[in-house]
């Protein structure tokens, strides 16, 4: 499992004996600068941020954010070709980042991306900023999803509908899951890309669109997307070395389900402009660590 020889960087790492054994890393891949050859696609990153080894505060009460070595991790990203979702669960949001932090570090990579031509980001919007020991109504969930929508958009950000636990506290049918996401898709700016975690990265969201069956939940979740689609070419998901390029109808609908069942993360651009209606299924970050 060890590394070659030549490599010199050692740590200890516990082993199933209890013993700390030495373990040997290996070099760290060249991916290389990003081509210039046209793609029409773009691939998303959801980066994690820097903490700030050296800050006093408490990790687990506030953000200690080495912005500095956070903006250059995403100018690198940008260098491979990638787009950012920026502030997404990945970014530690709601688990020591919050929303007033998470709007800072919006602010600061949409500035840095004005320097980098061809840099794409998009920013997640919900309702973290809401308690998490109180349950609210449907109209006080839409008001708190315009709030962070309206904040990143007055910065000139892209928007990342993330999914809201609090809807799926108080959520008490598919209905009141169309009617926010319809109520925001009517109002924003530019294409939305909602983003819909299972309940196996987060069981708050178990039952999320008003079913804890996946069929009839990704049902409603295309419905809500195809309600507001201006123009639609195709819809296509993405896994691994598989590409299925569907249909509008129950092929889109079988991709998507199987993929829901398999824990992925829901992605669905709204149609307008040069984004006509694409669907994306993207395997969430955390199914890759090793």
């Amino acid at each position: 499992m060890n590394a070659p020889e030549k490599l010199t960087v050692r740590i200890k790492l516990p082993s199933a004996s209890g013993k700390l054994e030495e373990f040997r890393l290996s070099a760290p891949r060249d991916f290389g600068m990003a081509g210039r050859k046209a793609f029409n696609r773009v691939a998303f990153a959801a980066a994690h941020v820097v903490s700030d080894p050296l800050a006093l505060e408490n990790p687990w009460l506030d953000a200690a954010v080495d912005w500095e070595a956070t903006i250059a991790y995403r100018r690198y990203l940008w260098s491979l070709g990638l787009g950012v979702a920026e502030a997404m669960d990945t970014a530690q949001r709601g688990m020591g980042l919050d929303w007033p932090s998470s709007l800072e570090l919006i602010k600061k990579t949409l500035d840095a991306a004005r320097d980098v031509p061809g840099a794409f980001v998009a920013s997640g919007a919900g309702t973290d900023h809401l308690s998490s020991h109180k349950e609210f109504s449907v109209q006080e969930i839409i008001s708190a999803y315009e709030a962070q929508c309206a904040s990143i958009e007055k910065l000139g950000g892209r928007i990342i509908l993330m999914a809201s636990r609090a809807l799926a506290a108080c959520a008490k049918s598919p209905e009141d899951y169309a009617r926010v996401y319809e109520r925001i898709l009517s109002q924003v700016k530019e294409p939305v890309i909602i983003h819909w975690l299972g309940e196996m990265f987060d069981p708050a969201l178990a039952g999320y669109w008003g079913s804890s069956d996946h069929d009839v939940a990704m049902a409603t979740a295309l419905e809500v997307r195809h309600h507001h689609s201006v123009r639609r070419d195709h819809e296509t998901d993405h896994v691994g070395d598989r590409t299925h390029r569907a249909g509008r109808g129950a092929e889109a609908f079988r991709a998507g389900r199987d993929l829901a069942r398999s824990g992925i993360a829901f992605v669905v651009i709204r149609g307008r402009k040069t984004h006509r209606g694409e669907i994306r299924v993207c395997e969430h970050p955390s199914r890759h660590r090793s």
